[in-house]
């Protein structure tokens, strides 16, 4: 599902016919908005095509709607979380003292705790599931593995257990090639990206959009409704 680009035809008004007073121009221009731009060729925007999702019913429809909506609700914090370590690493290149390196950090942590508590609190469990996948897409970390690796060990478990009280799991990982509600996601993002509806960042992951959407064409499971379940173990 790799984007293919492709070459689109502008409509662009030609003035065939300069006004009268005014000094003839070059046989090869462009006229777009009102600006003449001398050239022979333009360069045009790039066009991104996706395959067309397919769903075998309603339902299912439905739910990749849901997901499309909490996805575009929580990634741009996943983004931010990986501006914000870019910062942070570099910052921390510069400080030598472990003493001055922990300070930094935890006044990091509070202002980030501080800053996005009100709007993280507003977050659904599944939201939350959702970003927590997205930071490790955005990183190539879990945030598990961030909090120690940039705190302590202890702090990791006492945040990893704070989590799964809320049924999540600071341990879960973005993975398009085996997941396939994770293949929806980045479809999602692919989609939201070619469209400016969000910000593109790259994923600091390994895979190949044109694999994943053969294998999952080829293996999409089969989605049955949550009524058709009842009664069944």
């Amino acid at each position: 599902m790799k984007p293919l680009a492709l070459v689109i035809f502008f409509f662009v008004i030609v003035w065939g016919n300069a006004q009268t007073q005014s000094p003839p121009l070059p046989n090869n221009y462009f006229v777009i908005e009102g600006d003449t731009i001398i050239n022979s060729s333009i360069e045009l925007k790039e066009v991104v095509l996706f395959q067309p999702l397919r769903f075998y019913n309603y339902d299912e429809a439905k739910r990749y709607v849901i997901l499309r909506d909490r996805t575009y609700r929580v990634y741009p914090y996943a983004k931010m979380a990986a501006d914000r370590l870019n910062i942070l690493t570099g910052r921390l290149k510069q400080i030598k003292s472990n003493r001055k390196r922990r300070k930094y950090l935890k006044r990091l942590e509070n202002f980030i705790y501080n800053e996005f508590e009100k709007e993280l609190k507003k977050l659904s469990r599944s939201q939350g599931r959702i970003l927590i996948k997205l930071v490790h897409r955005q990183i190539g970390e879990t945030i598990h593995q961030l909090v120690k690796d940039l705190r302590n060990g202890w702090r990791a478990f006492i945040y990893q257990t704070t989590a799964s009280l809320f049924k999540l799991s600071l341990k879960d990982i973005y993975d398009p090639k085996t997941v396939y509600e994770d293949y929806l996601i980045e479809d999602i993002l692919q989609r939201a990206f070619s469209e400016d509806r969000l910000e593109r960042q790259d994923t600091a992951l390994d895979y190949d959009l044109d694999s994943l959407y053969q294998y999952w064409k080829e293996n999409k499971p089969k989605f049955i409704p949550k009524k058709s379940l009842q009664g069944t173990n």
